[in-house]
């Protein structure tokens, strides 16, 4: 395990900060006005349990580009903040179900990966250290038997076959008073699931499988409009502009000259404001599948003219998603860029930030040496590098230059927050 010494700082690209710097300094400024605010919307709509968001940071634009329920990141947080991991469990399981003790865990299915077993058991382990009783359990249908997990570490994970008895879905004689989703049911949720008496965190409906980006990105988009009037900011400085494809082949060529004449659209409005706020950068958006992840079916284009001269090799890539789910729906978002570097090789990296309930625990760096700026790095390649602060950052410091690293991670967690409400509000609409 490393020690808080071994983490590295990303340096952010200087010359480029000055409309980052006064986002920041609005949001430490009105930092109290901020936390009331969030505190009269967890009165109103409950947090997901578990989330994740993605960020970028160009400089002069600071935006969440991906919110995942079902983070498998856990083992690369900071060892530093267990406590605070912990509290966030006690806090979120309290407020949905002060009487619980028991809590079952489902994992993914379709992978072996050690590295998400060791989020997994890391996940498991906070919970078990806030004072509940866990399993973790598999909706693999050839699991009939308890299978032990090795993992690097030297610890073990132990997965259980599901068991439902009518309504209750339970382990042997363990019955959990609440389920919790680390699966993102891309292909669908299983019959054992259904009409359980049980509680299930994400809802059923929050997998991928019915699930869409551009749904959730409605509701980011809605959080920052009232975000920036609360502290008087342009909000396009939080919000990566998007459109939704319509019906979409890419194998048989259907539907992309529509694509092509929305990614054109979001090009020239992209353009508009990169003139407007002097930015001397190329507009460009990312293509993805609207529903999935693990940064599979993405693409990235400067012009419309790439969307019609895609090959088949490209074609191939984006027909396809996590499960061999065909892609017929597209999100295309404003690609925002990453001006963040890490270490001697300045490797590209980009903030991850998880959180419990609403709690921010703290989060990583995704790094890609072989990625440039404008480029996903949730690809195949990456490394992950702890946040490097020395304690929790989510008290700013108002007598600390913005850039400070206390004051950074305390924006980074607002923006976090921005599209952890965003998810409570996909959640609500599903649950009301």
């Amino acid at each position: 395990m490393q020690t808080d010494k071994d983490y590295r700082v990303p340096h952010l690209t200087t010359a480029l900060r000055g409309p980052l710097l006064e986002l920041e300094s609005q949001i430490l400024k009105n930092s109290i006005a901020i936390e009331r605010w969030f505190r009269k919307q967890w009165l109103i709509h409950r947090p997901p349990i578990t989330c994740s968001v993605d960020l970028r940071n160009s400089g002069f634009k600071l935006a969440a580009i991906d919110t995942n329920l079902f983070p498998a990141g856990f083992n690369n947080l900071n060892p530093s903040f267990m406590s605070l991991c912990i509290q966030a469990a006690q806090a979120s399981m309290s407020a949905i179900n002060p009487k619980c003790d028991k809590v079952l865990i489902i994992a993914e299915s379709h992978t072996r990966n050690e590295k998400y077993f060791a989020s997994l058991n890391q996940l498991a382990t906070i919970f078990m250290r806030a004072g509940y009783d866990v399993r973790v359990g598999s909706l693999r249908e050839d699991l009939t038997d308890v299978e032990t997990i090795s993992l690097e570490n030297g610890q073990t994970l132990s997965l259980h076959p599901l068991q439902r008895q009518e309504d209750v879905i339970h382990i042997d004689d363990f019955r959990p008073c609440v389920i919790l989703l680390n699966n993102d049911l891309s292909n669908g949720a299983p019959d054992i699931l259904q009409d359980i008496k049980q509680r299930i965190y994400p809802p059923l409906s929050l997998g991928w499988s019915e699930r869409t980006k551009s749904q959730h990105f409605s509701h980011y988009q809605s959080v920052v409009n009232e975000f920036s009037q609360l502290i008087n900011i342009d909000p396009w400085f939080l919000n990566p502009l998007f459109r939704a494809s319509g019906d979409i082949d890419f194998m048989a060529k259907e539907g992309l000259e529509t694509l092509a004449k929305k990614v054109d659209d979001l090009l020239t409005q992209i353009k508009k404001k990169y003139q407007a706020c002097n930015i001397d950068k190329t507009p460009y958006v990312i293509i993805k599948a609207d529903s999935g992840t693990y940064g599979m079916a993405v693409m990235r284009v400067n012009s419309a003219d790439e969307v019609l001269a895609i090959n088949r090799k490209q074609r191939t890539h984006m027909s396809t998603a996590k499960g061999k789910r065909n892609v017929t729906q597209v999100i295309i978002q404003e690609g925002v860029y990453t001006f963040e570097t890490i270490g001697e090789e300045n490797a590209v990296a980009e903030p991850v930030v998880y959180m419990i309930g609403t709690h921010v625990l703290g989060g990583f760096y995704r790094v890609h040496k072989n990625r440039g700026e404008d480029e996903n790095l949730n690809s195949p390649g990456m490394h992950f590098e702890p946040l490097a602060f020395d304690e929790s950052c989510n008290n700013p410091s108002v007598e600390q230059d913005p850039d400070h690293s206390q004051n950074r991670f305390f924006a980074y967690g607002v923006v976090a927050r921005l599209a952890l409400l965003a998810a409570a509000r996909e959640i609500n609409g599903v649950t009301e």
